[in-house]
């Protein structure tokens, strides 16, 4: 990015709950050399992380299934979401640190390690958040408690074993919508995670 094609930044809070919602006044350069002043309203809640648990040896992966008020409020049938595994990054915590305590505190796994596959913007025309997709091995002998999240963050997750393929079945059918959970299970699917 040419930072010079940016001039007469501003920045007001427009909000300051759950998140921070900013409106952003700025002057851009166009193509043609000319500027433009234009205005866009961006939502900060950090960066977040997600996981695609998978067993080969059972053709398995790990999901969850929980409320989203804005999945509601666009399509009152879409208000439960079956999505990976994913979570807030924390201040002074590394991805890969938020998504192995994300696994143990949502889906009921410890694991050690995930391996990073790639990071993403989840909607840059007005949210801040680069989520960081990781995938990891998991076996039975790996699950610790049941999951289910952090009761003081108001989080009642269903942990959802379920076979690959009808994962892909569940994305054609829409009954999978979450992109980030999409993104994985095309990434498994495409570098043959489960055979």
């Amino acid at each position: 990015m040419d930072n010079n094609k940016l001039k007469n930044i501003t920045k007001k809070i427009l909000s300051k709950a759950w998140a921070t919602l900013y409106e952003i006044d700025y002057d851009y350069q166009f193509k043609d050399g000319s500027w433009k002043r234009s205005s866009r309203e961006s939502y900060d809640r950090g960066n977040g992380t997600a996981i695609l648990l998978y067993n080969p040896k059972k053709g398995t992966v790990i999901l969850t299934r929980q409320f989203r008020m804005p999945a509601y409020e666009n399509d009152k049938n879409d208000g439960m979401s079956i999505e990976a595994c994913a979570g807030a990054i924390d201040k002074n915590e590394s991805p890969e640190k938020t998504i192995i305590r994300e696994t143990e505190e949502e889906v009921g796994y410890k694991i050690k390690s995930a391996k990073k596959v790639l990071q993403a913007y989840t909607s840059p025309g007005a949210v801040t958040e680069k989520m960081f997709l990781f995938v990891a091995e998991y076996s039975d002998a790996m699950k610790i408690n049941e999951g289910g999240g952090v009761e003081d963050e108001n989080e009642e997750i269903e942990v959802l074993e379920l076979p690959f393929d009808k994962t892909l079945e569940m994305m054609q059918s829409g009954e999978i919508q979450d992109a980030k959970t999409i993104i994985l299970l095309q990434y498994a699917q495409i570098n043959k995670l489960l055979g």
